[in-house]
C-alpha cells in the first residue's frame, strides 16, 4: 500500500467497510493506474489523455472489464464484487444504465478491497490484466 502522509489511520478492515466506501477508494486507485498507464504510453496531449482516461474509467468499460476478469477471480473476490454490485448508491449517472453502473461499482469495490487489504501482489495481477485490455484498445470508442 502506498504511504499516506499525515494522521490517516489506514488500519481499516476492508471487510468492516461499506461496499460503497470500498468502491470510492477503488475508483481512485483504478483511475490513478489508468492515468499512469496512459502517460507511460507516451501521449502528452492533455486533451487526448483526458479523453482516453474517461473512456477507461466510465461505468460501461469497467463493467466490460469485470466480465473479462471474472474467470480469474477467487470466491472471496467474487463475493466482494457481488457485495459491491448489490450496494444501493441512490444515484446512477446519466451516461450509464443501472446494470452497468452496479457492475462498475462491484469492479471498483474489488479494487478498493484489494488495495485496503494490502494484497499488493494480487492487485498488481489484476491491474496487469486490465493494462493488457487497455493496450489492446478495449473500452475505446471508435
Amino acid at each position: 500500500m502506498m504511504p499516506i502522509p499525515g494522521n490517516i489511520d489506514l488500519a481499516l478492515e476492508p471487510e468492516a467497510m461499506s461496499p460503497l466506501a470500498l468502491a470510492y477508494v477503488g475508483d481512485a486507485v483504478y483511475e490513478l493506474y489508468v492515468r499512469l498507464l496512459l502517460v507511460a504510453q507516451g501521449s502528452n496531449k492533455m486533451k487526448d489523455l483526458h479523453r482516453q482516461a474517461v473512456s477507461y474509467v466510465k461505468a460501461g468499460t469497467q463493467a466490460a472489464f469485470l466480465r473479462e476478469l471474472e474467470p480469474m477471480l477467487t470466491k472471496e473476490e467474487l463475493d466482494v464484487v457481488r457485495w459491491g454490485r448489490n450496494a444501493k448508491s441512490g444515484h446512477v449517472p446519466k451516461s450509464a444504465d443501472v446494470v452497468e453502473y452496479r457492475h462498475s461499482t462491484g469492479f471498483e469495490a474489488l479494487i478498493g478491497y484489494l488495495y485496503l487489504k494490502g494484497s499488493q501482489e494480487r492487485l498488481l495481477q489484476i491491474l496487469a490484466k486490465l493494462g493488457q485490455l487497455i493496450e489492446y484498445g478495449h473500452g475505446q470508442e471508435g
